[in-house]
């Protein structure tokens, strides 16, 4: 089973613990403050006070072949840089660091962090083209500038199967699920199935096709920027190469 660290309680990392602690109990908790170990104590397998900065600490408290570290230091770089540092030489193979700002991103990155996040500007991503579409209930980008949405169907496509709206020739976008505005489910649907005016399609596609099928553009008045929430996301979401792979 795997086995995480969390290294720094702050509110990522809080979060983190919350929705992984129902699915395991491989979970191993630090940091400085005794307020924020008596919080998450519960939730973890073991959780202790001690100073981060202390290698031969961490060596004595990290078991081998941790598989997953996050570093949730907000407002400390410079912990947050020996931390990174010191997992590397322990062999930690993922570690996921919380950041602030690009530069914040670009140093972490240098010093071993093979996963960054910024909570920020991940709900900005996110929430950004909700607020410029009426249309869009959900937007989720994957990877480049491939994007997954929940979008009101059209009035144009309402009455018509999936086969009858063409949405893949004619908007380039693929219908995944469909679910009723009332409901909190998607479900399949065959080919004989009419799109409802009440009716929100689960759809992949890539973000500039998307945006259309939504309406965004007709909300701005000019052409969407190709990826430009995609870039964003890119940003404060990086995957940095293990060396070797």
């Amino acid at each position: 089973m795997r086995q995480y660290a969390f290294i720094g309680l702050g509110s990522f990392a809080f979060s983190m613990i919350e929705t992984i602690a129902p699915l395991t109990d491989q979970i191993i908790a630090i940091d400085t403050d005794a307020n924020k170990i008596e919080r998450i104590k519960d939730m973890a397998d073991a959780a202790y006070t001690v100073e981060i900065i202390d290698e031969a600490a961490l060596r004595k408290i990290l078991p081998e072949g941790v598989d997953v570290a996050v570093v949730d230091l907000t407002g400390n770089i410079e912990s947050e840089i020996m931390v990174i540092h010191y997992l590397q030489k322990m062999g930690v193979e993922e570690i996921i660091a919380k950041s602030d700002s690009d530069g914040h991103s670009e140093i972490l990155g240098i010093v071993g962090a093979t996963r960054i996040v910024n909570a920020d500007r991940e709900a900005a991503a996110r929430i950004a083209p909700i607020v410029l579409s009426s249309s869009l209930s959900n937007f989720i980008p994957i990877s480049g500038d491939l994007v997954m949405a929940e979008i009101a169907v059209p009035d144009q496509v309402v009455g018509k199967t999936v086969i009858e709206a063409d949405l893949r020739r004619k908007h380039n976008i693929n219908v995944i699920a469909v679910r009723d505005a009332g409901t909190a489910e998607h479900h399949n649907f065959d080919g004989s199935y009419r799109f409802r005016q009440q009716d929100l399609l689960l759809v992949v596609g890539k973000e500039q096709d998307v945006f259309l099928f939504s309406g965004i553009s007709n909300l701005t008045g000019v052409q969407p920027k190709k990826s430009f929430f995609s870039s964003a996301f890119k940003v404060f979401f990086k995957t940095k190469k293990r060396k070797g792979h």
